[in-house]
């Protein structure tokens, strides 16, 4: 969802700022990958899922097509040979050799990206052309040997509101984010870090936690939905999993395999392995399920993909902000330093708190948050280092800092040059 500010008022020194949302009607089109058998689980065709008509389309691409052209992404020219390398154990042809299990829709360039699951690769279909291009200049997580237990599989990709498609293996430990723009970056942000509130319940437990798929949040959260129906978020700031709940009201034969945002604002989940020809709605404020009901065939599928990000905001218009003046009357159990902030990372010390867990927010002046972190106090003295994306913009934030309880407690002010 894209925010517009369409008015900016200065007067007697402070700031004050009215904005409204203008709201792209949300897609209604859910890409997927099944079989080319209804009850199959070879994961080589590309479907489409028109939500309005709750029907599948025919077979928009044969990914076991073993005579598919492919191109170089870089250089845009034809790949003329394939080879079967030891390496990857599966052919380089066919497009989905090896079969997909993570795809993600890059609505701004018409793009599904994804990696075939045995073999280290990104790879995207330009859904203009429906030509499909390698990106063989790049690593994608550089581990081309896949582990026996599939822990270095990936099998969750998504799109984020920042444009970038976020990518993660199955045992968490590797994070990537694919620049889309028009020359593509693969960057691995590292291992994800379980909260300390998650009471066992690890992102990187091969029990309850691989599988599945991902989603994003208009916040800059990630959704992981594992194939044993745990939610976890992660917030890419701090790159820690918190876990929500486990999806009620499924079968107990369900695996959660794929995952998209409808154009409702809920979640639909498709299984890979479920027998009752059923997909399911699952409510984000609740994470309860509920049968969706299709008035086509219903095809099992690996992963699911939609343009569309889970609304999570409380509001959907910003209230209006009026930033403290210069003089910062906050408590003095928080400071900042630096202050102003220069390269986009300072440091927050905690004074005489009570120990206990706390939720540190930070806000810009129109109210939007840019960091959201929960932090464990246990000492009198204690200090937490905070990043900035590098594209932060310039001007007054506000640090607001709650308790288990959602109270507020603290705040304080600092301003980023």
């Amino acid at each position: 969802m894209r925010k517009h500010l369409h008015s900016i008022t200065l007067a007697f020194g402070s700031v004050i700022f009215f904005s409204s949302i203008s709201q792209s009607q949300s897609s209604r089109l859910i890409y997927a990958i099944t079989d080319i058998q209804k009850q199959g689980s070879n994961w080589n065709y590309l479907r489409k899922l028109n939500l309005q008509t709750k029907s599948y389309g025919d077979i928009m691409l044969n990914g076991a097509n073993a005579h598919q052209t492919a191109y170089d992404a870089a250089t845009k020219k034809q790949i003329e040979n394939f080879n079967t390398n030891a390496k990857y154990n599966y052919p380089v042809q066919p497009a989905f050799s090896s079969g997909v299990a993570a795809l993600a829709y890059d609505k701004k360039n018409n793009r599904l990206y994804y990696t075939p699951m045995f073999i280290d690769q990104l790879r995207y279909i330009d859904l203009k052309t429906m030509k499909v291009y390698y990106v063989t200049d790049q690593q994608l997580t550089g581990m081309a040997v896949k582990s026996s237990d599939q822990g270095n599989i990936i099998t969750r990709m998504t799109i984020a509101n920042d444009g970038a498609v976020y990518a993660m293996t199955n045992d968490a430990t590797h994070l990537l984010r694919i620049s889309t723009e028009k020359d593509l970056l693969i960057e691995d942000l590292g291992t994800i870090v379980d909260d300390q509130a998650n009471k066992g319940v690890s992102i990187h437990n091969s029990c309850s936690s691989y599988g599945g798929d991902m989603i994003a949040d208009d916040e800059g959260n990630l959704y992981i939905i594992t194939a044993r129906n745990n939610v976890f978020r992660i917030n890419l700031d701090t790159k820690v999993a918190t876990y929500i709940a486990v999806i009620s009201g499924l079968p107990a034969t369900f695996s959660s395999n794929g995952a998209a945002v409808d154009d409702s604002n809920e979640i639909l989940v498709s299984s890979a392995a479920d027998s009752s020809n059923s997909y399911y709605i699952i409510d984000p404020q609740t994470w309860s399920a509920k049968s969706y009901h299709f008035s086509g065939d219903v095809w099992r599928s690996s992963d699911l993909a939609s343009s569309n990000l889970l609304n999570v905001k409380k509001s959907n218009y910003y209230t209006l902000v009026e930033p403290e003046s210069p003089m910062d009357h906050s408590s003095n159990n928080i400071h900042v330093y630096p202050n102003p902030v220069t390269e986009n990372q300072f440091t927050v010390q905690f004074s005489q708190l009570p120990a206990g867990t706390y939720s540190l927010i930070i806000t810009d002046v129109m109210g939007r948050q840019v960091v959201q972190r929960l932090i464990t106090i246990n000492n009198e003295e204690q200090t937490e280092n905070i990043k900035l994306y590098p594209n932060t913009a310039k001007g007054i934030y506000l640090i607001k800092v709650s308790d288990n309880r959602g109270v507020s407690v603290h705040t304080k002010k600092f301003i980023v040059q």
